[in-house]
């Protein structure tokens, strides 16, 4: 839930701490008082879009921080990990953004640097707009799905549905492919097999290579080689070398032991360096015969380099791009020897996956029929109470031609205002009112079904009024129970229901307009003026007592 929010010079308003507490609370003031700043701050920490005009005039920057607390922070840390992010503290997630006229903008997650990406994939763990246009979302196929999935919990089964049409799609689209494909003529057969003779002359492993590379390296400089290892070699065992010199040494270093006996280890050891000496001259003289490539095997070397230069020119200068030409050449060349062969084999595998995307859809459509009759039902109650007595709600699932994305059938969700009128589709019956009140029947219903722990209403109350305004204010007492709820609204019989108040209020009396931000929740006298505002006049008895009635009952 949200704990506490910080405002600084964002729009008119130069700066606010507010805490906030679990429930319902509500957000009023006169009409364009500022209330919109309040939500445009959520939006900024939720990963809205914004432009340096937010900023308040005369400031260098604006800025939103709040703290959220989640009493299992498990899912949130899950998402924090994979945004290489720290974990929640104690369950308390930090969020702060800033946005300044003349320096970067500046998003900082637990007091880490953050992605704009990054905000918005959190805020869509913690909080769910709904705002004046939410209503005309029903109006929309997708969404009217969207609402039957969420109700009848079709998740899963979505997921797996559109896992198989996935690869249903793609196999179909490989046939189409090597369907269009126009057949290689003798001389192109010819050729690519020539490249793959070639790319299969070489040994394309990263030891080979290796080995190849180094081979042709010594070979490059094979003389300068052999010139050093045949020099090596006469130094050390030549007629004038370090091992003809040292054989005379040796000879007086026995001599030296002869005459004293304490010289022998030292005479070992020199004796041991002649024969060391003497194995390395040999190895140097072994080393040098190596180096003496004869002419053909010398060709065939040059031969592989040049071809495996070639091969990492053409084909992106790794191995696994090589390795990845050679196979696409070779299912070129076996697609060319049984093209039709080919095709039908794909025919067999697109008609298995097809069934297989079938059945999945036939789950996914039963399990949203039976959705859409339990919903029906739970709807037109909630719609009853929103002011339709005699309404008719039904959400009708209908077959498609054939399979799409969402699978093989459409909801279409029907309402009828009037007794004796049949239900049609919404975007044929339904105005803006009547819209809103449907949209919160819903909401109402699929509340339980949500995880986001903040939902924000933006005067989905719109139209609507009277004794309905009581029945909406219940609808969001009502969700408030298992999320926290921040509503702006207009409706005193809405307001008087939260167990929290906010009022916004501009001061224009003085050089600038100045935008404010209050709790009045502990002050009853605060609460019943305000209402009494809403309702027509502030000083006015009969609205003040009508405020008194309307606050008893909330």
């Amino acid at each position: 839930m949200l704990q506490s929010l910080r405002i600084r010079n964002l729009a008119l308003l130069e700066e606010v701490s507010l805490d906030f507490e679990a429930g319902f609370t509500a957000v009023t003031g006169e009409t364009g008082a500022g209330k919109s700043i309040l939500l445009g701050a959520l939006s900024l920490l939720a990963g809205e879009r914004a432009d340096k005009t937010i900023i308040r005039q005369g400031a260098a920057a604006c800025e939103a921080e709040a703290s959220l607390y989640f009493a299992d922070p498990r899912r949130i840390d899950a998402v924090l990990a994979i945004l290489d992010l720290p974990p929640c503290e104690d369950g308390l997630l930090i969020l702060k953004r800033s946005l300044a006229r003349e320096k970067a903008p500046k998003i900082t997650v637990n007091g880490s640097l953050a992605t704009l990406a990054a905000l918005q994939q959190l805020g869509e763990h913690w909080i769910d707009f709904h705002g004046p246009s939410e209503p005309r979302r029903l109006l929309k196929e997708h969404c009217q799905l969207e609402l039957l999935d969420l109700y009848g919990r079709a998740g899963d089964t979505l997921a797996s549905y559109r896992a198989k049409y996935q690869a249903w799609r793609e196999l179909v689209g490989e046939r189409e492919r090597l369907s269009q494909e126009t057949r290689l003529a003798p001389d192109q057969i010819e050729f690519l097999q020539h490249q793959l003779a070639r790319m299969d002359a070489l040994e394309l492993t990263d030891a080979a290579i290796e080995a190849l590379e180094r081979d042709f390296a010594r070979l490059s400089r094979s003389q300068e080689l052999l010139q050093l290892a045949e020099a090596l070699a006469a130094g050390l065992t030549g007629d004038d070398g370090v091992q003809a010199r040292l054989a005379a040494l040796l000879r007086e270093a026995r001599q030296l032991e002869q005459i004293d006996a304490a010289s022998k280890p030292l005479c070992d050891r020199l004796g041991a360096a002649a024969v060391e000496l003497n194995d390395l001259g040999a190895e140097f003289s072994a080393l040098g015969q190596q180096l003496q490539f004869d002419p053909e095997h010398a060709e065939q070397l040059t031969s592989r380099i040049n071809t495996w230069l070639e091969l990492k020119r053409r084909h992106g200068g790794q191995l696994a791009a090589v390795l990845a030409a050679r196979d696409d050449l070779r299912r070129r060349l076996e697609a060319q020897g049984d093209l039709e062969g080919t095709l039908a084999k794909l025919d067999q595998r697109i008609a298995a996956a097809l069934q297989a995307a079938r059945r999945e859809a036939a789950t996914l459509r039963a399990l949203r029929e039976k959705a859409a009759r339990d919903l029906a039902k739970v709807a037109a109650k909630g719609i009853a109470q929103l002011g339709f007595k005699k309404a008719d709600f039904q959400v009708q699932v209908s077959p498609l031609s054939e399979l799409g994305p969402s699978g093989d059938c459409a909801a279409e969700f029907r309402f009828s205002p009037n007794v004796g009128e049949a239900p049609l589709p919404l975007n044929r019956v339904a105005s803006s009112g009547e819209l809103a009140r449907v949209m919160l029947a819903l909401k109402t219903v699929l509340a339980d079904l949500d995880e986001v722990p903040l939902l924000v209403f933006d005067e989905v109350d719109a139209n609507v009024g009277g004794e309905i305004g009581r029945v909406v204010g219940e609808k969001m007492a009502g969700i408030a129970r298992g999320h926290q709820v921040l509503c702006v609204t207009h409706l005193p019989q809405v307001a008087a229901q939260a167990t929290c108040h906010l009022v916004v209020t501009k001061d224009q009396s003085k050089d600038r307009a100045i935008v404010t931000i209050e709790p009045i929740q502990a002050s009853r006298k605060a609460r019943v003026t305000e209402l009494a505002r809403m309702l027509g006049d502030s000083k006015a008895r009969s609205a003040l007592a009508h405020a008194e009635e309307l606050l008893g009952r909330g």
